[in-house]
């Protein structure tokens, strides 16, 4: 059995109290590895581990850091099926997600935060009385990256990346759920001999060793990617120690479908939307917003495209939707969809826990599911589920197609499908999303900032926006 352990100042290393989590493929049930569960003493460890390495990584110029990144990025690149494989078996999802998808974002992470760390420049401001005011950007010095299961290597990098570039030093911590890629990763590090302490990784459970990264008075930042319900238990830790923080938390993502759009391209990228990684990434489009005169033509094409999924073993090259990444998170799933049915939801296709033959027979699998006639109050249509399930809703004007987009208490993405230039832009601007995607989905550019609205976080992610949360701005005034 595999032992995953922490990344303490270069060295790979097993739990200090001999405590261990079981890690389980989703695809089967069964237990595959062990994680070493961190407290207390690993924190401090990785903590002065990474307060000895910043004097020297923050003074290193901003050319070499990019060198170790992009060393990193192209050791990664050349093992990327090794990680696709691990992050299949992790996750659920399907080995060929994690080949196109997963782990060539995260290769393409690094490189960016490598090119972006020598453009990012400080601002200068001349003054009429003969005196320039210039604002100094300086890394923070120890920070917290706490990434989530759904994404788990695309995440990470996407945290660390942008925190290492700014001269930061890293106590990283990846979800308990889904550890593997973190752990070949903190390997990878080892082996290219980047600094010890420069970057720590620590496993364990979020309430326990991710709590205690928040409350450590020496980490100065937290960048957190998961729920709402947890962001805000952080965010009400780490105000009173007046750390900066970066919240990107969950969605119910609205797919607003106008009658003029382009049918073929609307139903191919609306399903896809919606069901990529078993639905389970916070950007998926859970809610289909169709234009009455196009519901019924579009609602019978999308069951029908989301019936012919096929939901099967992520290792199958055929595979479209893979397992859940856990047995409770399946059960919650199918809770919802329990909830759906008592609420008067009329379910078109799915709705139920499939079992695959073979080696998968005992995974946690959920079939693509669809569920018309609704309110938009529902619980169905207000909360997330981060499954494979979705609602349709038709809607009768532009007007009232924003306000459904715009009823629920998160505000993270959304996509507008339409040919009429003019009401892309209307709806795309009225929408309370942080993202917006216009006859397109997950087409996204590494340079923009990436946030949500309402519930949905605080604090924008990518391109220089990072950079700018994992440093200190000091403005200096100098009379000539």
């Amino acid at each position: 059995m595999l032992n995953l352990h922490h990344y303490i100042n270069g060295e790979l290393r097993p739990s200090a109290t001999d405590r261990w989590l079981d890690n389980y493929e989703p695809a089967t049930g069964q237990v595959y590895a062990r994680i070493a569960d961190a407290g207390q003493a690993e924190l401090e460890a990785a903590v002065a581990a990474a307060q000895q390495a910043f004097p020297v990584w923050s003074r290193t110029p901003a050319e070499e850091r990019a060198q170790w990144l992009l060393k990193l990025a192209a050791a990664l690149e050349a093992q990327l099926e090794t990680f696709a494989q691990a992050e299949s078996r992790d996750n659920g999802k399907p080995v060929s997600l994690a080949r196109k998808l997963d782990i060539p974002r995260a290769v393409a992470n690094l490189r960016f935060y490598a090119a972006a760390a020598t453009q990012f420049a400080s601002e200068a401001h001349p003054m009429e009385q003969g005196a320039l005011n210039y604002t100094l950007r300086q890394p923070l010095g120890v920070v917290g990256c706490i990434s989530p299961w759904n994404l788990p290597l695309y995440l990470f990098t996407w945290k660390i990346a942008p925190a290492l570039a700014a001269g930061n030093c890293v106590i990283a911590k990846p979800s308990e759920i889904t550890p593997y890629t973190a752990y070949l990763f903190s390997a990878l590090c080892r082996d290219a001999g980047l600094p010890p302490g420069v970057l720590n990784v620590l496993h364990g459970h979020g309430a326990g060793i991710g709590q205690q990264i928040v409350e450590h008075p020496a980490i100065k930042a937290i960048s957190f990617t998961g729920g709402t319900h947890t962001g805000a238990r952080i965010a009400a830790s780490a105000a009173p120690l007046f750390k900066k923080l970066s919240l990107e938390l969950g969605g119910k993502n609205a797919s607003i479908v106008f009658a003029d759009c382009d049918f073929d391209l609307t139903l191919r990228e609306t399903l896809r939307a919606a069901f990529s990684n078993q639905g389970e990434i916070c950007l998926c489009g859970s809610r289909i917003l169709v234009e009455r005169k196009l519901y019924n033509r579009f609602r019978d094409a999308f069951v029908a495209q989301a019936a012919a999924l096929r939901v099967g073993d992520p290792q199958d090259a055929a595979t479209d939707q893979g397992a859940l990444v856990s047995e409770a998170h399946m059960h919650k799933v199918l809770s919802c969809i329990e909830t759906a049915r008592a609420e008067g939801g009329k379910l078109l296709t799915g709705g139920e826990r499939v079992r695959i033959n073979g080696r998968c027979n005992a995974g946690w699998f959920v079939a693509p599911t669809v569920i018309e006639n609704l309110d938009a109050s529902s619980r169905t249509n207000q909360e997330e589920i981060f499954g494979p399930v979705v609602t349709l809703l038709p809607f009768e004007s532009e007007a009232d197609a924003i306000a459904l987009a715009n009823s629920t208490r998160y505000g993270l993405a959304g996509s507008v499908w339409t040919q009429d230039l003019g009401r892309a832009h209307r709806v795309a601007a009225a929408v309370d999303a942080g993202l917006l995607w216009i006859n397109c989905w997950m087409l996204r550019d590494l340079r923009v900032p990436m946030g949500g609205m309402k519930d949905s976080g605080v604090g924008r992610e990518g391109g220089f926006d990072a950079l700018r949360f994992f440093t200190e701005a000091k403005n200096v005034c100098v009379k000539y």
